[in-house]
């Protein structure tokens, strides 16, 4: 038998051998090996190997060793929780990024309060050193086996499984587990390096009719300067939560009455507006016209469209007082191509670039909202550009620098972009798909784009780019898309005249840049901490007077900002480091500080946030220098 094994050359065997020896044999330290890919399969190394084959053993520096360490953590956390409580049914749990979960079926609900003791429990499972021995049992004997252990949860799934199918049952100590595996050689190989975050609730079998349980997630990581600069992470998170500083800062709130809808306050508005006067102008640059078209549409021209098939369980939908069914609408495509039909287009007016800041809803489920992240009614930045085959390229092109100009002014520096191909449920025929994958590589080619391929996730009627950025944090945000659609314009009959005086179909590029203006808001909030650039600050200078004496040149500055500048004045009877304080906890870029010397002088001292720099400067050079920091990028 001879095994190719990875980073050590082929040797040979006589006869069957487990991993455990193979990795001996080559000299890997046992504390170190944990599992291992026999024909790139995962196996337990306790698997003995036949016949000659490509292995690969995993180590704890391995770049799969993280899953494999947060799957077996599931399992320690999950018998953890078995020998604390009685009342406690056990249902699954799998590894997830950056760590794992566990639900749980229990009438007393856990809190964070329960984490010690948990905590304490898993880490005396560790120090155990439990062997993880792999058994295979039948259905029916499973069946039994957690039927008599109280796990109905358990064995109900068993039971749907089919009788022919092989049971892969594990046993740590006392407790056993349904897991296919693999998994580490003892609970000793899993380490202390884990934490347990939050509880939150979930359903059997992820249906919301099913038994209400109880999910309990932790993360785990190789050692502990992972894990607590993974905590660290949480806590930085934590700081930049868009939902907090929201609230913080007076940009908006979300409440009960209004699920998935956003109550914008005057400085979220502000900022709000300020994407949308940025995008607007950009729109102008690349030669886009704007168009408003209708929130309330006829079902019938969704199902012209394909989306009603798609989409209509997202669809918030009403009635007239006949029999016609109308839809809020979920995108814009449908209503732009409307406005395309109602005038006869000549190949010479082609390409038309049309744009919409578009209210669109959709019926999220209540447990996915999160704060502006997801909601139910957004707005998009959305633009269709209908054009002829032979300007497809060009056009993209002309999208793809558009996007990476616009993530650049707004700071975003690191984009990945994911080319997403056709899926299995689609529209159109092959040979449009064909035509529009092709286009479209052709166009990152010409953008001398670097692309990743995401099977089988473009949209159900074209091919797209999903534009991918990178926050402070490293975290990545799908945001923009470019889809190739000659579906669309087929359902809906979007035409022009060719040069033959013939009906031809126009191609549709369906591009979002911001997507969703509330998601990319939040993103913003987030990426900045609320300190956002000068052009962008929804109040860019605060003046700030030290006494009563220097009110009337406080007044007199604000004065000269007010009109040009997003300006506020304090000119309370409070301490001037109370007044400082309260400012830099808003985050204001600038805060002008008068006082009588400065009233004297005709100056201001500026104080910078985020900075120990002061300066002091006449009125006017400081208006100069204001005006010069915040020229927004496209002006």
């Amino acid at each position: 038998m001879q095994l190719a094994i990875a980073n050590h050359g082929t040797h040979q065997f006589d006869s069957a051998m487990k991993g455990f020896k193979i990795a001996s044999h080559i000299g890997l330290a046992a504390k170190d090996t944990l599992a291992m890919k026999v024909d790139g399969v995962e196996r337990d190394l306790g698997f003995s190997i036949h016949e000659s084959a490509a292995i690969e053993f995993i180590t704890r520096e391995s770049t799969d060793a993280l899953e494999l360490l947060r799957h077996d953590c599931a399992h320690v956390l999950a018998q953890a929780v078995k020998e604390l409580y009685d009342d406690v049914q056990v249902t699954f749990g799998p590894a997830i990024e950056n760590g794992f979960y566990y639900d749980f079926h229990r009438a007393t609900p856990f809190t964070p309060d329960d984490f010690n003791a948990i905590e304490k429990q898993m880490r005396a499972i560790v120090k155990r050193d439990e062997k993880f021995t792999r058994h295979v049992w039948s259905r029916d004997e499973a069946v039994e086996f957690f039927q008599n252990q109280g796990e109905t949860f358990k064995a109900e799934h068993i039971a749907a499984i089919p009788a022919e199918e092989e049971l892969s049952i594990y046993q740590q100590g006392d407790w056993y587990d349904l897991c296919r595996g693999p998994h580490l050689p003892s609970t000793r190989y899993l380490g202390t390096a884990f934490k347990l975050l939050k509880v939150s609730g979930a359903y059997w079998k992820g249906q919301s009719d099913g038994a209400r349980l109880q999910r309990i997630y932790g993360t785990c990581w190789r050692n502990e300067e992972e894990l607590q600069a993974y905590l660290q992470h949480l806590k930085e998170v934590e700081l930049r939560d868009h939902r907090r500083l929201g609230t913080q800062l007076g940009l908006f709130h979300t409440q009960e009455e209004a699920a998935g809808s956003v109550f914008w306050h005057p400085k979220g508005w502000t900022l709000y507006r300020l994407c949308v006067e940025y995008m607007r102008a950009m729109n102008s640059k690349y030669g886009y016209v704007e168009v408003n078209t209708p929130q309330m549409v006829d079902r019938r021209l969704w199902e012209k469209s394909g989306h009603w098939e798609k989409f209509r369980e997202n669809m918030f939908t009403l009635e007239d007082d006949g029999d016609r069914v109308y839809a809020l609408k979920p995108m814009n495509c449908p209503c732009h191509v409307q406005v395309f039909n109602q005038n006869l287009t000549s190949y010479r007016e082609l390409p038309i670039r049309m744009s919409e800041f578009g209210h669109v809803h959709r019926n999220e489920s209540s447990g996915a909202l999160q704060g502006l992240l997801r909601v139910r009614a957004f707005t998009q930045d959305d633009a269709h550009v209908f054009c002829r085959p032979d300007q497809l390229i060009e056009e993209s092109l002309a999208i793809c620098r558009f996007v990476q100009e616009v993530y650049r002014d707004f700071g975003f520096e690191n984009l990945r972009v994911r080319f997403s191909d056709r899926p299995d449920v689609r529209a159109g025929r092959d040979e449009l798909w064909d035509k529009a994958e092709l286009a479209l590589r052709q166009a990152c080619e010409a953008a001398q784009l670097e692309t990743e391929l995401n099977p089988g996730e473009g949209a159900f009627y074209g091919p797209k780019l999903e534009f991918v950025l990178a926050d402070a944090l490293g975290r990545e945000w799908q945001c923009g898309t470019l889809q190739v659609d000659f579906v669309l314009p087929e359902r809906l009959e979007a035409t022009y005249i060719d040069s033959q005086s013939t009906k031809q179909h126009a191609v549709i590029l369906h591009r979002a840049i911001f997507g969703s203006m509330e998601r990319f808001i939040g993103i913003l909030i987030e990426h900045y901490t609320g300190n956002f650039p000068l052009w962008l600050a929804p109040t860019q200078v605060a003046v700030a007077s030290i006494s009563e004496r220097s009110e009337e040149w406080a007044k007199t500055v604000h004065d000269q900002l007010k009109g040009e500048f997003r300006s506020t004045c304090d000119i309370r009877s409070e301490k001037i480091s109370y007044k400082i304080r309260e400012l830099q906890l808003q985050k204001i870029p600038q805060v002008f500080v008068v006082g009588e010397k400065e009233a004297a002088q005709g100056t201001v001292n500026i104080r910078y946030f985020g900075q120990q720099e002061q300066q002091t400067l006449p009125i006017a050079e400081a208006i100069a220098q204001l005006r010069q920091a915040s020229k927004p990028p496209h002006a």
